[in-house]
């Protein structure tokens, strides 16, 4: 039984702990966060009884296999170096990874210096029916990979990272090799997630696939929610015999071999069952270093390249190669532009 332990108690931090219901193999036993009314909130609800105010008191004594750093994504680079520092055997780390280039640089040179496994939670990886679907693809059933479509309608780091990991896995992980894009909207760029409120790219990869991204107001609406920004993530493919489509209502399918099929499903519940898995996933790359996780930092910060290229895309007015190494100060530059 894998020890636990979760760092930051907010609302996001309770989607990773009810992922416990469906856990075999893992226990919740120790959790920290400086607000003390959080941690007893967080501790009470979910009955872990080891409550810190120091991460680093919590590592000593605890030793978890296991470490959630569910923070403000400021905090990335320092938290996750701590744990590093501390040998933890494996973190699970809140979406979006980084914030611009100078983060960014930060984690790659921890991800290549670290015994520490790190994983990114970008859960939709195991949604049920994405796995499903991807399997579809993986398997040639809509014949040859031409087009990957997806999109969201909040921010390209509030949302747009977890639909740009979808077209990323769908497209069975293929090196991302240019990058076109445009932003807007500057009304999210002191946020707790600083970001342009729109983007839109057309994104190349080395197997000849094409995709698109789009995030913000111009993305298309996915469910019947129109007043929720979050709930209108989806992820299209299309091949030579047909297409596969999810969006957190429902999804359809059409093969040669099966004709038009689709469905619906409930998003929470999902999701709650997706966050096992990617916990369980955790556990199998700690027994077996030849199944590493799916959502390894080292294939995250891949996609995230992809942000950073959008912004220069857009700040220079042309395509960037990836992968490639980003400027400092991106941010401040799109506070300029779009802000000014």
């Amino acid at each position: 039984m894998f020890k636990c332990a979760f760092l930051g108690c907010g609302p996001r931090a309770r989607g990773h702990a009810r992922g416990y219901a469906t856990v075999q193999r893992g226990q919740m036993v120790a959790l920290c966060d400086l607000d003390e009314q959080r941690r007893n909130d967080f501790g009470d609800e979910f009955g872990i009884d080891n409550r810190y105010a120091d991460i680093r008191e919590m590592l000593d004594k605890e030793k978890p296999d296991v470490l959630h750093i569910v923070t403000l994504p400021s905090l990335r680079v320092e938290l996750m170096s701590i744990a590093a520092e501390h040998n933890v055997p494996a973190a699970i780390v809140e979406k979006p990874i980084a914030l611009e280039g100078e983060d960014y640089r930060q984690l790659r040179a921890l991800e290549a210096d670290s015994r520490t496994k790190f994983c990114v939670n970008t859960q939709l990886h195991f949604h049920a029916r994405n796995l499903e679907l991807k399997r579809d693809v993986a398997e040639g059933r809509i014949g040859d990979v031409r087009f990957v479509d997806v999109s969201a309608r909040s921010t390209p780091l509030d949302q747009g990272v977890h639909v740009l990991e979808l077209a990323h896995s769908y497209n069975g992980f293929d090196a991302f090799t240019g990058v076109f894009g445009q932003v807007a909207g500057g009304e999210d760029l002191d946020s707790r997630q600083p970001a342009p409120g729109m983007a839109t790219a057309t994104i190349n990869f080395a197997n000849g696939v094409h995709g698109m991204l789009v995030c913000g107001a111009a993305a298309p609406l996915a469910t019947d929610r129109v007043d929720v920004r979050y709930a209108h993530k989806r992820a299209a493919v299309y091949g030579t015999d047909g297409f596969v489509h999810w969006t957190m209502g429902g999804w359809e399918r059409r093969t040669l071999a099966g004709g038009y099929e689709s469905g619906s499903h409930d998003y929470g519940t999902e999701d709650d069952l997706a966050q096992g898995r990617l916990t369980e996933a955790a556990f199998d790359w700690l027994l077996d270093d030849a199944q590493p996780h799916p959502t390894r930092l080292v294939r995250s910060l891949d996609q995230f390249n992809v942000i950073l290229g959008i912004y220069v895309s857009a700040l220079s007015a042309r395509p960037v190669d990836l992968p490639f190494d980003p400027p400092d100060g991106l941010l401040a530059a799109l506070r300029e532009r779009l802000l000014d």
